[in-house]
Order: C-alpha cells, then sequence, then structure tokens
C-alpha cells in the first residue's frame, strides 16, 4: 500500500474508533506527537492514547485531502463540529514512524464538554 492508502485506512480505523486496529498501523518503535500534547513513543503506548481518547469523546475524522510526498502522506480534516487539523505522516516499509497532527485543543475540550486544564 502506498503512503496515501494506510493513511485512508487508517481514517476508516479511527473512524470506527478502534484502537487495536489504528495501533497495527504504526511500527514498534513510532513517535505519534499531537503538538498539543507530548509526544507519545511506541505502538503500544500509542494504542492506548487512542483507547483514552475513544472513552472521552466521540471523534469523527471527515477527509479534505490526503497527499503524499515519498515516504509522506499529509491529511487535511475536519470534524462534523467544525474542528479543522492536519496530520503528517512518515510511512517507512508499510508502516507509520512518525505522526504529527496540529489541531486546536481548547476548540476541541469546549465542542465535546470537557474540563479545561487550569
Amino acid at each position: 500500500m502506498t503512503p496515501k492508502e494506510i493513511v485512508a485506512a487508517w481514517v476508516e480505523a479511527f473512524n470506527r474508533g478502534d484502537a487495536d486496529a489504528l495501533a497495527e498501523f504504526y511500527s514498534p518503535d513510532a513517535v505519534n506527537h499531537q503538538v498539543a500534547e507530548q509526544p507519545v513513543s511506541g505502538r503500544q503506548a500509542i494504542r492506548e492514547m487512542f483507547a483514552v481518547e475513544f472513552s472521552q469523546a466521540e471523534m469523527v475524522c471527515i477527509v479534505e485531502n490526503i497527499f503524499q510526498d515519498g515516504d509522506w502522506a499529509i491529511l487535511e480534516w475536519r470534524d462534523p463540529l467544525g474542528l479543522r487539523g492536519c496530520g503528517f505522516f512518515q510511512i517507512k516499509n508499510g508502516k507509520i514512524v512518525f505522526q504529527r497532527g496540529y489541531w486546536d485543543k481548547l476548540t476541541f475540550l469546549r465542542q465535546h464538554g470537557l474540563p479545561i486544564p487550569s
């Protein structure tokens, strides 16, 4: 699968809220850095991150664009509540080795009625 195809399949697993399926897209030593949070290292820690997030809020990723350049795929997305963001995925040997995401955490917390840290 190409990086673009892998990210499209990743979105399908994300929209199912399937942390186990998402974890399988990552290499064992992958890093997921959502810039509003600290980087998460390792497939198991990434799986746990998604499991916690899915338990706190119903999240839906609506693809606006997926671009590919070499071993990178770039995802532009929005959700049904109007939040927009983008993700950069570096893929080697069919697995995500690095991911960085940009989105507005404050807007997300407010939209989902989650506590806002002081």
